[in-house]
């Protein structure tokens, strides 16, 4: 009886709720990765060599990936056990208290060493809160969606990336714009970090309307939950997770060359300005976002799993343009850009479907959030530092030759992926 008299989910209430959380969440993520090596170096690991500096703050940036498997664990049994709409309400507050905590934080010079232990607690809050995020994002989207539309309704979700990218490259490039350097470093860039409050406002605020998926609540009327997902999970489903894992881990490489890595080279090793490189690299964000929904659409038409190994073979073959177009000054790196997140979006669209698609309803919110989040460590958290190195020591074509290997690596994982698991198109 209670079931009758509570609102049913629309499709647009439950695709803007998917959509308006992931963009909250990836604008926090992307905001600190932007910091990561705009600002964090200097005003956090100051130093006479810049390059430690940096090094350092990356390896603040790759502790939210190491976060984010306790936050998939967490929250996805929580979101398996208790529900999808709950879970998630705590993965956004998590991920927003977080941000919200950096763009308070002292300096280095205000505080000493404990500045950048403050700010790796609050990375590590980032990664526990994205943690549990996207798999309950995925799931409300694909468990809401009809036959034949699994790809396109978990699109959505995805498109929360280039937005949240969007947003927060725009914010620093109006910072830049419109502040000098020593405004900017002095308090300017703790505006999207406290700005971030609003967004999570408006995401729990949206997300408190929604009410459970079907499947899950059809999973509970059959007394299917198990009493620990992620036992059930290891026990029982352990091709899906590796295959899973390993089927992600590309699109992680060649998302953080193209940001974090991309931005400190240009900055650095190509000696371009901050103000001219970042709208170029929003540029290419919009041919990312626009990817997303074809690749989607191709998925239902064609099967999730061969859209994802013929993307992720183009991905192969980006990785030997590196170095041209790296050496190409900034018309070259209109083309990077370009080309780089074009291929990230046809990895991207199909991803969230692929991810929740080999695991049941009892281990789903578990199971793909840990795929997702153990690709991340794969294949995001040390990504910047070591294309870094590898430029250092070898120039961008060892940075291109590192991708190329990791898509060898997805390909065969995606190619095993559509042999043990049948094949989907819906």
């Amino acid at each position: 009886m209670a079931d009758a008299v509570l609102p049913k989910n629309s499709t647009g209430r439950v695709l803007f709720a998917s959509l308006i959380g992931t963009t909250i969440e990836f604008f926090d993520f992307y905001i600190y990765a932007t910091a990561a090596v705009l600002v964090f170096p200097a005003l956090f690991f100051p130093g006479d060599d810049p390059l430690t500096s940096t090094l350092s703050s990356f390896a603040t940036f790759a502790i939210a990936f190491f976060a984010r498997p306790v936050g998939a664990v967490a929250f996805g049994h929580f979101g398996d056990r208790v529900g999808r709409k709950a879970t998630l309400v705590a993965a956004l507050l998590t991920m927003g208290l977080s941000t919200v905590a950096i763009g308070l934080l002292p300096t280095y010079a205000q505080a000493g060493v404990i500045a950048p232990m403050l700010l790796a607690l609050c990375r590590f809050g980032q990664g526990l809160g994205l943690g549990g995020e996207w798999g309950g994002a995925v799931l409300l989207a694909t468990e809401n969606a009809p036959p034949g539309k699994k790809a396109w309704f978990g699109m959505f979700p995805q498109l929360g990336a280039p937005i949240g990218f969007i947003l927060s490259t725009t914010a620093f490039i109006l910072l830049t714009a419109n502040l000098s350097d020593e405004a900017f470093l002095t308090w300017g860039w703790r505006a999207p970090f406290l700005a971030s409050a609003v967004l999570v406002f408006v995401g729990l605020w949206v997300r408190m309307k929604i009410t459970e998926t079907p499947e899950f609540k059809t999973a509970v009327e059959r007394h299917e939950r198990v009493r620990a997902p992620v036992v059930s999970l290891f026990q029982q489903h352990k091709a899906a997770l590796v295959l899973g894992t390993l089927g992600a881990t590309t699109t992680f490489v060649l998302f953080y060359l193209m940001t974090v890595f991309a931005l400190g080279w240009a900055t650095t090793g190509m000696g371009l300005a901050r103000a001219d490189v970042l709208p170029v690299q929003l540029i290419g964000v919009l041919f990312f976002a626009a990817l997303i929904p074809v690749t989607a659409l191709a998925a239902d038409k064609f099967g999730q799993v061969r859209v994802l190994i013929a993307s992720t073979i183009g991905i192969g073959l980006f990785g030997a343009l590196f170095a041209p177009l790296l050496h190409g000054g900034l018309s070259g790196l209109l083309i990077f850009f370009a080309l780089g997140f074009a291929l990230m979006g046809c990895t991207y669209g199909p991803l969230g479907a692929a991810m929740a698609r080999p695991f049941p309803t009892a281990v789903r919110y578990t199971g793909a959030s840990m795929a997702f989040n153990l690709a991340g460590i794969l294949g995001a958290s040390l990504a910047p530092y070591v294309a870094l190195k590898l430029a250092q020591a070898w120039g961008p074509a060892a940075v291109g030759g590192y991708l190329s290997a990791a898509a060898v690596l997805t390909a065969l994982a995606l190619w095993g992926m559509g042999r043990v698991l049948p094949e989907d198109k819906g």
